[in-house]
């Protein structure tokens, strides 16, 4: 079977090459099988070299430029000037990565969280933001998209897309998480039922907080996809646990 991902119409139709990867047409086998992009979850390297192979052949590019950061859930930003090496750059802790230059891609690797790939139509500039619960509390969009048009030059036209995540009616939380994250949405974004455990919809506020920082409604997408309740075309940690794969979703700044 050949690589499969998912692209947004919005980033595609303005130029911007990205792909929100699935589980399908990599090498890796058993709870990792195929397309695993993670060694830290018992995968082997080389399967998981064979996998980003195949990424970059996909999005156009040579193996070593994916890059991706040591994801956190924090909200560090980390900008890439385009000369680094991809071993170097996946050692820096941060959780959304920014560029402008040209013949690489910014990724993020989830398997439940919100990979959230954002354009800027003006300077071509872009980036990848890894959105999970915590991240977005503690304001990771709001870092990513600061470090973009900080590097974009401060006058800037975003688009963004949200790719494959856990879905409401999968995402059950605690009354704890519940309450800390309505009280960082600018919208309703918890479901409360009878005899029920709260859900949460973070799709909510990952477009309410996109659009708080001014990007217009008609500039946010979503390439669907429930990560959780998809257990053959997605990878899910709430699904699996621990021993699962990592997908990858990446966006290369448009010259």
């Amino acid at each position: 079977m050949p690589v499969e991902f998912l692209e947004s119409q919005l980033l595609r139709e303005n130029g911007f090459r990205h792909a929100f990867f699935t589980r399908h047409g990599g090498v890796s086998e058993g709870p990792y099988a195929s397309l695993n992009f993670s060694r830290s979850v018992g995968d082997g390297p080389e399967r998981v070299a064979k996998n980003l192979a195949l990424a970059a052949e996909a999005l156009g590019l040579g193996t070593e430029r994916i890059f991706f950061l040591s994801q956190v859930h924090g909200t560090g930003a980390v900008v890439l000037a385009g000369d680094e090496q991809q071993n170097a750059v996946v050692e820096l802790e941060g959780d959304a990565l920014a560029s402008r230059a040209p013949g690489l891609a910014c990724g993020v690797r989830t398997a439940d969280c919100v990979p959230v790939l954002v354009g800027d139509l003006k300077s071509g500039a872009a980036a990848a933001i890894h959105a999970g619960w915590r991240g977005v509390v503690r304001g990771v969009l709001e870092a990513g998209v600061a470090k973009l048009r900080e590097l974009a030059g401060g006058d800037t036209e975003l688009v963004a897309a949200l790719g494959p995540h856990i879905r409401l009616w999968a995402f059950e939380v605690g009354d704890d998480v519940a309450d800390e994250i309505a009280s960082a949405s600018p919208v309703p974004c918890v479901v409360r039922r009878d005899g029920m455990k709260p859900h949460v919809r973070l799709d909510n506020i990952v477009r309410a907080k996109l659009t708080a920082l001014g990007l217009k409604p008609e500039h946010i997408d979503d390439v669907g996809g429930c990560t959780a309740t998809e257990g053959e075309r997605f990878f899910s940690y709430r699904r699996d646990g621990k021993v699962g794969g990592r997908h990858l979703s990446a966006i290369v700044p448009r010259v």
